[in-house]
């Protein structure tokens, strides 16, 4: 039987794919191989159905975000202005609704509604402190608030820790050179802390900013679209994140679901300077997915790979495990 070279990936058999991690998923992993199969005759079809897979795992790892941008969308081009149940509080009951929704039909992990349930009590907490300092305001009335602030806001973070959990999973992640998580967390409750502190005492963003590349200047993420890990530098990969989260934040306040001081006599582009913002509020997002899904070590899996490869005769329970 042939066996590819090393530097080949083998198509004869299907990966270990993360769509098992969603049940109503696995009826097309046999399907996609298949197709995969096909579309791996040539090198250019290869390329682009890689690229294909690339579009289409980033659009589930954004689900509950896109549904989340979807609707401020269309509730500011459709809803109507004199309903008797305010803008606000049905966003906040589409939500609920499909939360449940995602739950019930297997299509979120128990994992994912953990890191959105905490993110949406981290992001509400910052919301009522933030609003009363006047850093944005919430224009209409509602009914489900806490201090005035609608209960829908945390909801708008937890869609950032719910993409970084799911595309944790779809990329099947590795690292080299990570972080320890400890400090991570340390560092995370340093972020947190600052975006309140700021407005007694200076304002320390550029000594995290200064922290954070410290801490991740050598990382790199592997991630695998389809048969190949690749692999960017970590930090890339959050400011990457950061600028789509940004180019969000400016639909949010073009629709009017919040709107900073200065848009309130009219519409402007958000201030560039929030891009830092959210890069730092990503790295606590991050932490708390990566206290989910632990990093797992890219060297130590080449370690063990070569291992393998060396004693392929050998019985598995000689074999180190990864």
């Amino acid at each position: 039987m042939h066996r590819p070279p090393d530097h080949e990936p083998d198509t004869s058999k299907p990966l270990p794919s993360a769509a098992a991690s969603w049940p109503p998923l696995r009826p097309f992993i046999a399907g996609e191989h298949r197709l995969g199969l096909f579309m791996a005759r040539r090198r250019w079809t290869s390329a682009l159905y890689e690229f294909f897979r690339f579009g289409v795992k980033q659009a589930w790892a954004c689900l509950f975000g896109g549904i989340a941008v979807f609707l401020m969308i269309a509730t500011w081009w459709f809803y109507p202005a004199a309903a008797w149940l305010p803008r606000y509080d049905f966003l906040f009951l589409c939500m609920i609704t499909v939360q449940i929704a995602l739950l019930a039909g297997r299509l979120e992990t128990s994992d994912e509604a953990k890191v959105i349930l905490i993110y949406h009590f981290v992001g509400t907490v910052m919301e009522i402190f933030k609003t009363q300092a006047g850093s944005w305001i919430y224009p209409e009335p509602n009914f489900f608030r806490v201090s005035g602030v609608p209960l829908f806001s945390g909801f708008m973070y937890a869609c950032i820790g719910s993409y970084l959990c799911r595309a944790w999973r779809l990329f099947d992640f590795e690292f080299s050179d990570h972080p320890r998580r400890l400090g991570l967390a340390v560092f995370s409750v340093a972020i947190y802390v600052n975006f309140f502190s700021h407005h007694f005492m200076p304002d320390l963003r550029w000594l995290l900013f200064a922290l954070a590349g410290w801490l991740f200047f050598r990382t790199r993420v592997y991630f695998r679209v389809w048969h190949h890990h690749r692999s960017m530098p970590l930090l890339l990969g959050l400011a990457l994140v950061s600028l789509f989260i940004w180019f969000s934040e400016n639909i949010g306040t073009f629709t009017k679901i919040w709107l900073y001081p200065s848009q309130r006599l009219g519409w402007s582009m958000v201030s560039f300077d929030k891009l830092g913002s959210w890069f730092l509020l990503l790295i606590i997002s991050y932490t708390l997915v990566s206290l989910v899904n632990a990093p797992r070590d890219r060297r130590m899996d080449e370690r063990t790979t070569g291992i393998r490869k060396k004693f392929n005769r050998m019985p598995d329970f000689w074999l180190p495990r990864p």
